[in-house]
């Protein structure tokens, strides 16, 4: 898929946030098979000097690091933040947060939309957290984002898709946009059927770094980002209102 102008293989990318050790990070990374992570400024700034020990070891992984503005709720600071990431990261890329709801952590659409739109002019290549509302999305479009990535539940509640009518309506409505779901997955059936609907990717974090096994469960969610483009591809059977019997009639033996 191309995003910005660069291709990217992989079509499922990890947060980097509550992992149980760098190691485990490092291993799920890799049984992922992702070359995308997103990583917060926050973190690189720790105290301690420890967001630079977290950056050498992102860097040794050999990913492309997708910074985000996690946490901010006003333009002014998601702004802030993401010059500050772009110099930090040396990357264009941003991945844009405006939370305007503390307990759903909801974005705040009006705000992201203005977000938006200075970031892109001011050269950001922005991959903003939105909801399923078509008309924030065409404003977003308008705003000069080239990528989508729409929720699928409130972030960490790994409730997995909560509208699929919405997600299924912005894939019809904006066909050639690359569309990646963002926060709320929290099983690999999930992400499967984000792909199934035609999505391009997804993003998660808390589904992997918080299950009993981080690195097998990185491995399963690649298998069904994989087997869920795989189904959509193949052009899924649509569902039926009455059955049909899989074997034919003819040729079957008539008992008198």
């Amino acid at each position: 898929m191309n995003l910005y102008g660069t291709e990217v293989a992989s079509r499922l990318w990890l947060g980097t946030a509550r992992y149980p050790s760098p190691a485990i990070l490092g291993d799920a990374v890799r049984a992922a098979g992702t070359d995308i992570v997103t990583v917060s400024l926050r973190r690189e700034s720790a105290a301690q000097r420890g967001g630079q020990d977290f950056w050498s070891i992102i860097r040794g992984l050999g990913v492309r690091v997708l910074p985000n503005t996690a946490g901010c709720h006003s333009v002014k600071e998601a702004v802030t933040t993401a010059q500050m990431a772009r110099d930090i990261f040396q990357t264009s890329w941003i991945k844009l947060e405006v939370i305007g709801e503390v307990d759903t952590l909801q974005p705040d659409v009006f705000g992201l939309v203005e977000a938006a739109g200075v970031l892109c002019a001011d050269g950001f290549e922005v991959f903003p957290y939105t909801t399923d509302d078509l008309v924030v999305a065409e404003r977003l479009l308008e705003a000069g984002c080239q990528v989508l990535m729409p929720w699928g539940a409130p972030i960490g509640t790994g409730m997995g898709l909560n509208n699929t009518f919405g997600l299924r309506a912005l894939r019809a409505h904006f066909p050639e946009v690359p569309l990646i779901v963002d926060a709320g997955i929290g099983r690999p059936s999930h992400a499967a059927a984000a792909m199934e609907l035609g999505y391009d990717g997804v993003l998660l974090n808390t589904a992997v770094a918080m299950a009993g096994d981080p690195v097998v469960m990185a491995g399963a969610f690649a298998r069904a980002v994989e087997a869920g483009r795989a189904a959509f591809l193949a052009q899924p059977m649509e569902p039926r209102d009455i059955a049909t019997p899989s074997t034919p009639l003819l040729g079957k033996a008539w008992l008198e």
